[in-house]
Parts: structure tokens; sequence; C-alpha cells
């Protein structure tokens, strides 16, 4: 009886195993279709928190691979290292390239094994899913989750539809639509009313048709996800609400938020029900319920909540700070026993004035147990909080890579940290360390620091990150027999432009042409949005720019590469961004001399022009560099209503440029792309030229304050305009990619 029961047991585990590398096999067919039945994962469970794989081939079956593993996301990993190691492919932001495997397999020789050194592989900040991800269909998700699975991603934050569950619950609490319809923010910027900064919309109300389709993306998003061997970290209630729900409830404990980054208060302050009020354990266990309900209760019970993003609380009080935690914690526990709440440590070092460390622990204090908690040390690559805080006072916690704030795009990166860093804090006695991961704001270029973070998530020895790059750049672009200059080329830019160790410029360097236009404040700016550029422009990017050329040159297939294409392209751009910063000073010069006219501060500013002319036809030949494509993603979701897509269109336009009504963090979420810069950036600064050189003519003193609201006008008749309809605005593609860049290069080197 008992061999029965234990046979019984056996199968049930078969089975089980079998169902849940269903995902994994979809995904060999919709990435490798010539190749998919030439895979065979087996789940072999283990006791480890920490997942491992072993790759070998399959016994009497050449040119077949067997991945054995002990999670469904161990093997996606294993089939990525073999694709990579042994296959030579890739799958990029730009697209999959896995299907370009040999016809037959390479064989694995002796067997592989792999083991993480984490067992958390992370993915997202709330920000991602606006600045980046907004107006994104399931095709962009299905490449986006098919990346992060083989890439061993195990915890992706899943945010959208968010908006369906909290309106269902805000109408249990018994709040009218039109309260909620005052709350709830406009498409591109649901992260921030998320996150409790502001409230309502600028725009026009959030339309249902945008929260039910947003609704229904989710569950396609979490049924992948869940196939895919990933924890999806799911909302729950954080507490901000309404101003209605205070005359609805008066006698519940409702403080008024702070005001955030200037927004006028009928924007911000936004009313935070304190967690220790009964009322927010009843909202709580609504919300979370009627989440189960919609996607199934034992999905995840991993629960993003933040309460004090660029935002401090009603009081510094210690035992008022404990209270608000154990108060959230317990709402939680009673909507789901096994809650575990993820949170971002960005508020520890963005109020760092007001988080000291007695505050700190007073409030990750207020959450019984370690393991109760998971917090993302969102920024550790340039300003980490866990050495501070020692290891978040026994908190689980997260070791995390922020960059491309806003979704800027300009080249950077410190590979030294990224190897280095993790594991450092890793070893650290006392490290409560439990997973590696990415937070970028927006996921904007830059791929190689990416790439090498999660990477670095499997090996226990800082990865040797010239023979990482060799590698990379192999797959990149897989050619016949590469040509060693195009080596050559991202050396140089490995040991410079991605050997940023200044944490004041690190995150991002913007490009100034991407700034309103002003006498001062522009260049060498550090901290928050640097434009400084922290290598010498002389010698780097330019020098791999002409090597990648050279390199196209002496193998004409590379121009077939659409991951080489979009490299050339970035890399010249950053060359203009470069370059600009040259002509802006020479107009400063120019307008500051003693002789200045009108005529010498005219010429001087001509060349600026032409450069922004020459990167807006430059960025027209990628598809990938294209304000067209993020109009037309957000006028797709409008079921063929004109009100509607203008609704969503001015929703992308007013993020990447005024971020506001009235440019509240104008340039914030600024962009290179192309018709953003010929219809918008060259029209800024061809009219503060102008302005320049009127005031010679006219003898007039410089005035900034007027030059700004000047510059905020254009921004509001650029936001409230339909793509398509003046000049140059083009939808697509136009122009030779390899055309532009020899003008580049003759006209700017």
């Amino acid at each position: 009886m008992l061999l029965v029961s234990l046979l019984f047991v056996a199968v049930l585990f078969v089975n089980a195993a079998a169902i849940a590398l269903d995902g994994l096999y979809a995904l060999a067919q919709r990435r490798l279709p010539q190749h998919a039945d030439h895979f065979t994962f087996t789940l072999t469970g283990g006791n480890s928190e920490l997942d491992s794989f072993v790759i070998s081939d399959t016994k009497g079956k050449p040119g077949r691979i067997t991945v054995e593993c002990t999670t469904v996301s161990a093997c996606a990993r294993g089939l990525y290292t073999y694709l990579t190691q042994y296959g030579g492919v890739d799958i990029w932001w730009t697209g999959s390239r896995l299907d370009n495997l040999p016809v037959r397999l390479p064989s694995v020789g002796t067997a592989m094994t792999g083991n993480t050194i984490v067992p958390y592989r992370y993915h997202f900040n709330t920000v991602t899913f606006d600045y980046t991800a907004a107006f994104w269909s399931f095709e962009d998700w299905s490449l986006e989750l098919d990346w992060l699975a083989l890439r061993g991603v195990n915890l992706p934050l899943a945010w959208v539809g968010y908006e369906y569950i909290l309106i269902e619950t805000f109408r249990e609490a018994g709040l009218t639509d039109a309260d909620i319809a005052s709350f709830l923010s406009g498409p591109a910027f649901q992260a921030w009313n998320r996150f409790g900064n502001i409230q309502g919309s600028w725009g026009g109300e959030l339309p249902m048709a945008w929260v039910n389709d947003q609704f229904a993306l989710q569950k396609q998003i979490l049924k992948r996800m869940s196939e895919l061997g990933m924890t999806p970290v799911l909302p729950s209630f954080t507490g901000f609400v309404p101003r209605a729900m205070s005359l609805l409830y008066p006698n519940a404990s409702i403080v008024n938020g702070s005001q955030w980054s200037g927004f006028p208060s009928s924007l911000t302050n936004v009313s935070f029900l304190e967690p220790f009020d009964p009322l927010f354990t009843t909202l709580q266990k609504s919300f979370i319920s009627k989440q189960q309900a919609a996607y199934g209760a034992d999905l995840s019970h991993i629960y993003t909540l933040d309460q004090y993003n660029e935002n401090d609380p009603f009081s510094g009080d210690l035992s008022y700070l404990a209270n608000i935690t154990a108060g959230t914690f317990a709402s939680m526990r009673a909507a789901d026993p096994e809650a575990t709440w993820l949170m971002q440590g960005w508020l520890f070092f963005s109020s760092s004035a007001f988080w000291t460390n007695e505050r700190i622990e007073a409030y990750l204090g207020g959450v019984p147990g370690n393991d109760s908690m998971i917090i993302l040390d969102l920024f550790s690559e340039a300003a980490p909080q866990w050495n501070r805080t020692s290891s978040y006072f026994g908190k689980q916690w997260v070791w995390c890579q922020l960059h491309d704030f806003g979704g800027n795009m300009g080249l950077e990166g410190n590979l030294d940290e990224l190897t280095a860093g993790p594991l450092a804090a890793l070893n650290y006695p006392g490290s409560t360390m439990k997973g590696m991961g990415l937070t970028m704001e927006g996921q904007e270029g830059n791929e190689i620091v990416y790439d090498i973070l999660l990477d670095q998530a499997w090996s226990p020895m800082p990865l040797d990150i010239t023979a990482y790059v060799e590698s990379w750049v192999s797959r990149r672009y897989p050619v016949q027999r590469l040509p060693p200059v195009a080596h050559e080329a991202w050396q140089i830019l490995s040991t410079t432009v991605y050997n940023n160790h200044d944490p004041n410029t690190q995150a991002t360097i913007k490009s100034i042409f991407e700034l309103a236009p002003a006498l001062t404040g522009l260049t060498n700016r550090t901290g928050h949005h640097p434009t400084a550029v922290p290598y010498d422009t002389s010698t780097t990017v330019l020098a791999a720019l002409k090597l990648l050329v050279q390199a196209k040159n002496e193998d004409p297939a590379l121009a077939g590469i659409p991951e080489f294409a979009y490299d050339v392209v970035d890399v010249a751009r950053q060359l203009l961004s470069n370059r600009f910063i040259d002509y802006y000073d020479a107009l400063l010069v120019a307008y500051n001399a003693s002789d200045a006219t009108a005529q010498s501060i005219t010429a001087a500013g001509q060349p600026l022009l032409a450069m922004l002319s020459d990167l807006d036809a430059l960025l027209y030949t990628n598809e990938h560099f294209l304000l067209s494509t993020w109009i037309a993603d957000a006028r797709s979701w409008a079921h063929g209503s004109s009100s509607y897509a203008a609704y969503l269109e001015f929703n992308a336009r007013n993020q990447i440029t005024l971020w506001g009504p009235d440019g509240e963090i104008n340039d914030y979420a600024s962009k290179a792309w192309a018709g953003l810069i010929g219809s918008y950036y060259k029209s800024r600064w061809e009219t503060f030229i102008n302005y320049l050189a009127g005031t010679k003519v006219n003898g007039t003193v410089y005035n900034a304050t007027a030059v700004s609201q000047t510059m905020l006008a254009i921004g509001e008749q650029w936001g409230n305009r339909t793509w398509g309809q003046g000049p140059n605005e083009r939808w697509g593609t136009y122009g030779d990619t390899w055309q532009m860049v020899e003008q580049v290069l003759q006209k700017w080197a």
C-alpha cells in the first residue's frame, strides 16, 4: 500500500512538473520555432532557496539538449545560457534573434551547471510603467516577459490594471464615480497617482474604456508571468484616497499629504488614510479579495506598497512611524495571511534629511519578522542605503540599479560597480541581501548595463568585463566573421562611457538640447539629471562611431542586423549631443562679446539648428527612435474614437515635455526622438536664438523669466496638437541610416 501511495505521489509530481513547464515550451515555440522540439526541460525540485540548472546533451539524441532545473525560472535561465554560450544568439529589446540558431544544435559536451547567488531577481520601477510601458500592447509585453524570463528574472512588478480593482474597492466603500474620477490621473501619469504624489488629471477624466482595457491586459500579463515561472509583485491598497472619503467617513483618521514638485494644490496634497485606522484594513481586505477573485488567490502573496515616495510622513515621531507600518502590515495579513510587503527604498535617499537612521529603524521595525518585507535598495549603484542602515535593520533587501531617470537616453553606466558592488554587499558581514534587480525609471537604451547585472546574479565572482563585452558584442552582431574593429569600438565604450565612477553624474547623462534654452544652468550639471559629460568627448564616442562604421564597411552584412543599426544611430546621437554643448558654449561667447551684434549671434546659432536638423533626420532612419511610435501606441487604445485618441495623444505629448499643466517638471522625461527634436526642441532653440539676436537690435536686457514663459507657451501649444499635421511630422521611418551617419561624421566630427 505504501509503495502504491509513493508511486501515486511520484506521478502527481511528474504531471504537475510537466504542466508547470508548459509555459517554457510555449516560449521555445514562440522564439525558437525551428528548434522548439529539440529541447527537453525537467524539473528536479530542490530544498535550496537558490535556483540551479544543469545543461546537457540528450542521451541517444544528437542535436538535442536537456535542461534540468529546480524551478521553471531556473529552466528558462538554463535555456538562455545554452542559447548564448553555445548557440551564439540572444534576445534584445529591439527583438528576438534566437531563431538564428544553427540548424543542428551545438553539443554541450561536459554537462554545465548554473547556480544563482540570490533568491530574487527583480525587475521594474513603478514609474517604468509610465515612462516606457504606458501604451504597450500585449505584443510588447510578450517580448519583454520573454526577455526577463530567459535572463532569470523571477520577481517582476505588475501594476497594470490597478485602477480597475481600486475603483471597485472605492465604489464598495460608498464613493461615487464622480468622487473617484476626481482622484485618478491620466494614462501617462498613473504611477505618481499610485505613489500619492498627484491626484486628478489635467487632460480630462480617466475614461473607463482605458480602465477596462488595462484590466484585460493585466490578466494576459499575469497569465504569462505565471507560465514563465515568475512570481508577480501585485498591487495593494496604499492608503491614498479621494478627498470625498473624509466626508463619507468623518471620523476616519485621514491626513493631508504634502505638495509634490510644485503642482497646484488641486492636483497634489493627496489625502492619506492612516493605516492604524480600522477603515484601512476594511479597504485593504476589499482590494485584495477582489484582486484574488480576478487573478487567482495563489498567484502571488507579495504586494507592492509605497506610502512616502517623495512625500514625508505626517509626523516624524518614532512611535507614529512604527504604528504606520504595523497597521499597514496587519491589514495585508488580514487580507492574505501569507502576505509579504515589498517597498521601494527611494524615500530613504530622496528625503534623507527626514529619514534618519533612527526613523528608518522605527518605520521598518513596525513590521514583525525579517522575512515579512522586501526592500528595494533602489539606487545601489550610486547611492546605496543598505550600508548606512545596517542592511535595513535585518529586513530582506534587493541590490538594484536605478538608472535612466525619466527614460532619458544618454549613454552612461558603471560596469565595474555592477559586477563588484552586489557581491560586496552580499558578502558583507550580517548582510540580509536576498536579490539583485533592475529598477530603471525608463527602459531606453544602454542595454548592456542591464544585461550585465542580471548575468552577475548567476556568478559568485565578478564577471570579467573585457571578456563579457567581447562575448556580448559577438552575439549582438552575429555575422560570420565580425571585424575586430567592432570589438575595439565597444572596448572604448566599455572603458569610458560605461566606466563612470562619479556618483554625481551616474544614472543618465541628459542632453542639453532637450532642456528649455537659457543662458545659464544647462551645462556641467551634476546630481539629479546631470548634463556634465564624465569622459573625454574627443576620444571616446567619436572614435567608437568611426570604428563601427569601419566594421560595416569591412562587412556590409552588419548593415542588415537591427541591433548594429540601432547602436550606430545611438552612438551617432550621443556624438551630436556632446557636440551640441560645444556650439552652445560658442553661442554664449558670441552673445557676451563686447562687439556682439544680431548678425554675429544669429551666425553662432545656426550650427545649433543645423545640428538638430541632422540629428532629427538621423533618428528618423531607425524605428526605435521615433516620437510617432509613442504617439501611435497611445492612440491605438482609442477604439476608433477621435476624441479619445486626442486625449491619449495629449497625455503622451505632455509627459515627455511639460510634465504637468504648467511645466511642473518640464523636460524631466525628455527623449532624443525623431519628430520631437524637429518639431519641438528645434522650435525652442530657434526662438531662443532669435530672442538673443533681438536683444541687440532692441537694446534690451536678457529676461530669463520671459524666456522661460515663452518656452512654456511653446510647450503648451505643441502639447495640444495632433501628430502629422505640422511640417516635417512623419509617421514611421524615412531616409538611409548609413548616408546620414556619414553626413554626421563629415559635418560634425
